[in-house]
């Protein structure tokens, strides 16, 4: 059962955000890595603007300046074996994992506030090169509810239930590159929507 994040009481970080460190190898990591920097990386688009964040997916991809997801080149072979691995960690059968999404982090490069497209279900994200921090908030009355969580590198991440559809989060600006690979699953409004 994936360890959720824990104050020194036991008690859950944050209902629905579940991880654990170690979930690779320095080796493995180097590898992904590598791979990850010899794709066609591009900056995030976003209606018209370009983010400092460079991106590419597989499997399928979400275009956010018509609205609308795709299928993209099909998750290769170097992918598979973490895309199990990560898959196994969430409890969901590999094949549920559809989408994976590669991001180089340069410095300068973060996450804004937000949620996960509708299309997709589960979360599941790997932390590469360095630590960052995940931030969460939800809106109290006339502020917002904050819970920070840390992400070392080598480790895993799972947000569904109310981690993630009650929740934004974003990642603060980085000061020295950092990598990650998200994996996603369909929700059922993602699998109409592929199968009309």
């Amino acid at each position: 059962m994936p360890a959720a994040f824990a104050d020194l009481f036991d008690t859950p970080l944050l209902p629905g955000l579940a991880a654990a460190d170690g979930f690779l190898s320095e080796a493995e990591e180097q590898a992904l890595i590598a791979h990850i920097d010899a794709q066609t990386l591009e900056p995030f688009r976003f209606q018209g603007w370009l983010g400092k964040r460079l991106t590419t997916s597989f499997g399928w991809s979400y275009d956010f300046d018509r609205g609308a997801f795709d299928q993209a080149d099909p998750i290769p072979e170097w992918l598979k074996s973490v895309k199990a691995c990560a898959a196994a960690f969430a409890g969901l059968p590999d094949d549920d994992l559809v989408q994976a999404l590669l991001i180089r982090y340069d410095p300068g490069a973060g996450i804004g506030w937000h949620r996960d497209r509708p299309v997709f279900e589960h979360v599941v994200g790997v932390s590469l090169g360095v630590p960052a921090t995940m931030r969460f908030r939800r809106r109290r009355g006339a502020g917002f509810e904050r819970v920070s969580a840390p992400l070392a590198p080598r480790s895993v991440y799972h947000l569904s239930g109310e981690a993630r559809h009650e929740w934004e989060h974003s990642i603060a600006e980085m000061e020295v590159t950092r990598w990650s690979i998200t994996f996603r699953s369909f929700s059922e409004r993602g699998r109409r929507a592929r199968d009309s």
